[in-house]
């Protein structure tokens, strides 16, 4: 099925031949009268094609070490037995080199840790599958399964027998479509490599999954995926990583103007934790380039102690005064960019700024936009103050059920939130 759907996309597909890179691989290179010039030692190709083709092939000449390129045009056939050039091609051979776009299957690919942006993973590349269609050769899958181990070593045909005899079944292929895969580059020069076009984005993969994928991965290519990211899967993807070390390590790496934008569209909690693991020039740089309402909620946040209420509440929530009606504040809360986390309820103050009741969203929902909050809301509070320590606010969670909770200074107005995800971090945490 993966090869028929790879067919659908590659224009003129009426006649072509399937080939694995492995199948050949080393095979002799020939003139056009026969004459053997070398052993195929790898093929080149172009980043930026959904399925791209084949450069140039790389060859070890029968005399000489050093490896040298021949332009894929220069082919006149290709099998596993061996390739063919046309007539003169042998004079065109030329030093090999690679460019910033450009990655050789062997050396950069074979045996190499790549992203399934299909499946959300790392993976390992057993071998590469390729399609010869009107002279070009492309490549359209890689090799994840044992299949692929088995036929460079040579064994497939006899672990076919020998599954089919003992347990009629053979393996499976895994074969995943090259436009779902980012490769990662092996060479500090090719840091900033372009990301295959794909159906499926980076930034479409959830960001828990890319937290994973990055955190498997070697500093240089973290970087790689994490600088390829839009600004708001970044932030979110930071979100959720749980080694605060990558945390700090991609951040800092990051330009000032992008570290700072990223730490915009984090959640002012979250933004905070990240910061107070900076050195402190590195920290007051990125907190005079964030934006004025982000800033002066990291700001407020840094002044809190580590364990108390105040180190890990939020300041985005929802609040109207006491005079407004339903529809007033459902105006408001379409207009409100705080996490669906943080505006379970609807906080109402009075004319001084102090917290006086609470709303759901259930009651915007059901009651009439004439209806004033201060008729609906429930004034049974339960606060804290920023100074409490987390496990007594989380004493209150467990006890109340409930899923956020306003932080409020000495006079009752209203500082923060904290969240019912907030807590369980803490307690994953612990």
């Amino acid at each position: 099925m993966a090869v028929e759907n790879a067919l659908r996309e590659i224009p003129g597909t009426n006649a072509q031949i399937f080939v694995y890179f492995s199948e050949i691989m080393g095979r002799l290179v020939c003139a056009a009268d026969g004459e053997g010039l070398g052993r195929l030692a790898d093929f080149k190709i172009k980043m930026g094609e959904l399925f791209p083709r084949v450069a140039s092939l790389a060859v070890k000449p029968r005399h000489g070490k050093q490896i040298l390129e021949m332009d894929w045009s220069n082919v006149d056939s290709c099998n596993t037995q061996s390739i063919r050039l046309n007539p003169g091609a042998e004079k065109l051979f030329r030093p090999l080199e690679t460019g910033p776009e450009e990655i050789l299957l062997r050396e950069e690919l074979l045996d190499k840790q790549v992203v399934d942006t299909l499946g959300a993973r790392i993976e390992r590349v057993n071998d590469i599958h390729l399609i010869i269609v009107h002279q070009d050769l492309r490549l359209v899958h890689v090799d994840f399964g044992a299949r692929g181990i088995l036929r460079r070593l040579g064994w497939l045909r006899s672990a076919d027998k020998l599954t089919n005899w003992l347990f009629a079944y053979q393996t499976e292929e895994r074969l995943i479509s090259w436009k779902y895969i980012q490769p990662l580059p092996s060479h500090p020069d090719k840091r900033n490599l372009k990301l295959n076009v794909s159906a499926r984005k980076l930034h479409e993969i959830h960001p828990s999954d890319l937290a994973d994928i990055i955190e498997e991965l070697d500093a240089l290519n973290r970087s790689t995926i994490f600088r390829a990211l839009d600004t708001q899967t970044a932030a979110l993807t930071l979100e959720e990583l749980d080694d605060t070390k990558i945390q700090t390590s991609l951040i800092t790496q990051s330009p000032v103007e992008q570290a700072s934008d990223i730490l915009d569209e984090m959640a002012p909690d979250e933004a905070t934790d990240l910061l107070a693991d900076l050195p402190g020039e590195k920290r007051r740089k990125l907190i005079q380039t964030m934006e004025k309402p982000s800033r002066e909620a990291v700001e407020a946040l840094l002044k809190y102690r580590e364990g108390t209420a105040g180190s890990i509440m939020t300041k985005d929530f929802f609040s109207v005064p006491g005079t407004a009606t339903v529809g007033q504040a459902i105006e408001e809360f379409r207009k409100t960019t705080c996490p669906l986390e943080s505006v379970a309820y609807i906080y109402i103050h009075d004319a001084a700024g102090k917290i006086a009741g609470v709303c759901t969203l259930r009651h915007l929902i059901i009651a009439e936009r004439e209806v004033l909050l201060s008729t609906l809301m429930n004034t049974r509070l339960i606060t804290v103050e920023a100074e409490e320590k987390i496990a007594e606010v989380t004493g209150l969670f467990r006890k109340y059920k409930f899923l956020a909770l306003p932080v409020v200074d000495a006079g009752g107005t209203l500082q923060g939130l904290i969240t019912l995800k907030d807590i369980m971090q803490e307690e994953l945490e612990e």
